[in-house]
């Protein structure tokens, strides 16, 4: 394939020669440390102000000693801060879903690479959406875990308190497969599934709901737009902790929107995070007495990938809905499975959400579930 989709086509290590993921293959995300390799961030200036890494990052040495080989490392929007998937530096990697929109982001070269069967699986990371909304727009299935449940040694941080390190593929059992090395199988079924009516209400094609319609759907008395501002606060505070003083120091040539949300985070006071994160704490409980032992469906993003080259403030709009529904597994810490559907012959996407552990759950749900062929979704009940 056209190499969009990579910083560092050339990174290759080679798997065990046994085990479960032998003869597989999967791209990772610039921003895992790999022995001897210089990260890039998605940026430049990142790249020329770090030495290359001592030790591979321990989630990649699961896969490789499961026999998966790494073979390259993909372009990420600059220090992960965008959902977008356009960097001003690497370039706009392709979706080979809808080649005139954009791939989404952060992990916007994983999900390339993967959507194109460059690879059988790829790594990103998830802070804010960045595996849920690329997984979305390219058309992948995608996980965002527990958060704490991999390790995330090794890895760049975004925002330590959200980050996580998630997968993506084109195929089903190929994720399973993945994720069954961190998550032990399960077979018991959630208690009960159910859409939540919020997160439904802000999808722009409703039609869907109708594909859906054996599952009920409810409130969870959540405001989303309390969730997004809450999570923007705490995310931009941890950020500017973790990367202000280089900003600072480095000045570094950021594309438009990157820069924006730098200089915003750098202006939020102790006294605002503080107050941010006493009430991103209570929102998590609330989440989580909401989900218990439940199952919600969620639209993983708004719609379908918008196109490339929008406006600032179009780019905005899109991030501000955007992150109000990934605010929802974001806040709680919750494990979020994303599904690529059909809807009228449409390819759209769903996301499952779960308690905190649930991932083994949320697989064996989904594969006894949901019935997904060329023209409509079906939820078997």
């Amino acid at each position: 394939m056209e190499k969009t989709a990579y910083t560092q086509p050339d990174v290759h290590i080679a798997g065990e020669r046994s085990g479960p993921l032998k003869g597989k293959t999967f791209a990772v995300k610039d921003v895992f440390h790999v022995e001897g390799i210089a990260s890039t961030a998605g940026s430049p200036d990142w790249l020329r102000t770090h030495p290359p890494a001592v030790t591979t990052a321990p989630a990649l040495d699961v896969l490789l000693k499961a026999g998966a080989s790494l073979q390259g490392l993909t372009v990420t929007d600059e220090l992960m801060y965008s959902l977008h998937g356009e960097n001003k530096h690497y370039g706009t990697p392709l979706n080979p879903l809808s080649p005139d929109s954009i791939p989404g982001g952060s992990s916007s070269g994983s999900a390339s690479a993967a959507a194109s069967g460059d690879c059988d699986f790829a790594v990103g990371t998830d802070t804010g959406g960045s595996i849920r909304i690329p997984a979305a727009y390219c058309g992948l299935y995608g996980l965002r875990p527990t958060h704490g449940s991999i390790s995330t040694a090794g890895l760049i941080p975004l925002a330590p308190s959200f980050d996580t390190v998630g997968f993506l593929s084109r195929d089903f059992n190929m994720l399973k497969q993945a994720a069954s090395l961190f998550y032990p199988e399960a077979e018991e079924e959630p208690a009960d599934v159910y859409l939540l009516q919020e997160a439904w209400d802000l999808a722009e094609d409703q039609q869907i709901i109708s594909d859906l319609a054996p599952l009920p759907a409810r409130s969870g008395g959540l405001s989303l737009p309390h969730l997004q501002e809450t999570f923007r606060i705490v995310q931009a505070a941890e950020i500017w902790k973790q990367h202000g003083s280089w900003v600072t120091q480095h000045q570094p040539a950021f594309g438009p929107g990157i820069k924006e949300r730098f200089d915003a985070a750098s202006l939020i006071s102790n006294e605002e995070a503080a107050e941010a994160i006493a009430e991103r704490n209570a929102l998590r409980d609330q989440l989580h007495q909401l989900i218990g032992q439940s199952v919600i469906i969620i639209p993983t993003a708004p719609g379908a990938a918008p196109a490339k080259n929008l406006s600032p403030e179009q780019v905005d709009e899109i991030r501000s809905r955007s992150l109000q529904l990934c605010a929802i597994a974001g806040i709680g810490g919750l494990p979020q499975l994303t599904i690529p559907v059909k809807s009228a012959g449409r390819q759209i996407s769903i996301s499952v959400i779960g308690a905190p552990g649930s991932e083994g759950s949320l697989f064996n749900w989904v594969r006894k579930h949901i019935s997904n062929d060329e023209q409509r979704l079906s939820i078997l009940l």
